[in-house]
């Protein structure tokens, strides 16, 4: 299956005329000024902003997919995620241990309840939960703001492989250089009205 995601002259906000393809298993990393659209264009990539022109996943076009759907297909990983029932395990399908184990978490995370999580442990399971609904692309919102370094590496390492292992194209708000080094296949920056390659 084709899961390449396609931006076609996308419009948002003051971002006009946003054109951008990302492979599957491509992490493209998309930096810029505070209050610059970076938040806002990922959420009209996922439907959940009115906007301009058109966005592809594979042959699908999102105009023709009802929201749910498409965000389903086109997964938003916010910076502040919502948690709806109370203890962890509730959010999850079919839990895979192995990659509980990958971001630092045991088996008896699921039990613990959601209001004992810290912001850091919120962030690092709204990836694995984000992952467990086997989306075909993802879009991330500064998805490790809250860590510290360690658990940083660890987070990068595992949704690197994780792009990799399912084909996902990834398009990643970042602001830290240096990550947008490691993870990164291309790196993108906002600029007034338009993305511009950083080479």
């Amino acid at each position: 299956m084709n899961t390449t995601l396609r931006l076609d002259q996308v419009s948002i906000g003051a971002l006009d005329s946003v054109s951008l393809t990302i492979a599957p298993g491509e992490i493209v990393c998309l930096s810029g000024p505070s209050g610059s659209g970076k938040s806002r264009l990922l959420r009209a990539i996922a439907d959940l902003e009115p906007h301009g022109g058109e966005v592809w996943l594979g042959d699908r076009r999102q105009s023709r997919i009802k929201g749910h759907q498409w965000r389903g297909l086109v997964m938003l990983v916010p910076s502040e995620s919502q948690w709806w029932s109370e203890r962890v395990g509730e959010h999850f399908g079919e839990p895979a241990y192995d990659d509980l184990a990958a971001l630092g978490f045991e088996e008896t995370t699921l039990d613990w309840q959601v209001g004992r999580l810290s912001s850091g442990e919120k962030q690092r399971l709204a990836l694995l939960r984000a992952l467990s609904r086997s989306p075909h692309a993802l879009l991330l919102d500064e998805p490790t703001a809250n860590l510290d370094d360690a658990a940083t590496q660890r987070c990068e390492a595992w949704l690197c492989k994780q792009a990799k292992r399912h084909d996902l194209p990834v398009l990643w708000v970042a602001h830290d250089t240096r990550q947008i080094d490691r993870v990164g296949d291309r790196h993108y920056r906002i600029r007034d009205t338009h993305l511009e390659a950083i080479t």
